[in-house]
């Protein structure tokens, strides 16, 4: 991780809310922003945001997330989506998350994420399959 990584930097992306995006299970007249998509484009911008600060062959992952989805945005509308970084602990970084359409804020929340090593994180992953393979045969 680099140096400029700190509490306080922010980033934020607007998004065209389009089918895929949107639930389908109350009908085409209720087609919402869905709370798995929205969570979905939070841990990518706050992946985003850490990449720009990481060193080559980091990266990282979600560890925790607490989300308040408080209003529907309806297909074809915008969201706009802004993180930004609460505390910097070692690898360990929280973010303060708020997203908002055209109209009023629709969530808020925080979100955790932690900085790997991907060919530490690679071997070990390596290491969990070998055994789950050796558990299953």
């Amino acid at each position: 991780m680099k140096d400029s990584l700190v509490a306080g930097l922010q980033k934020s992306n607007r998004i065209d809310i389009d089918v895929d995006r949107t639930i389908e299970f109350m009908g085409e007249e209720c087609r919402v922003y869905g709370t798995p998509y929205l969570l979905y484009d939070i841990e990518m911008l706050c992946r985003d945001l850490l990449l720009e600060h990481s060193d080559d062959g980091e990266d990282s992952v979600g560890t925790s997330v607490q989300l308040d989805h408080t209003g529907p945005t309806l297909q074809g509308m915008w969201v706009e989506i802004t993180v930004s970084i609460a505390t910097v602990k070692g690898r360990a970084v929280t973010f303060d998350i708020t997203a908002r359409d055209a109209l009023e804020q629709v969530a808020t929340g925080t979100h955790a994420r932690f900085v790997v090593d991907l060919e530490k994180t690679a071997a070990r992953l390596k290491g969990k399959r070998d055994k789950a393979l050796q558990a299953i045969n």
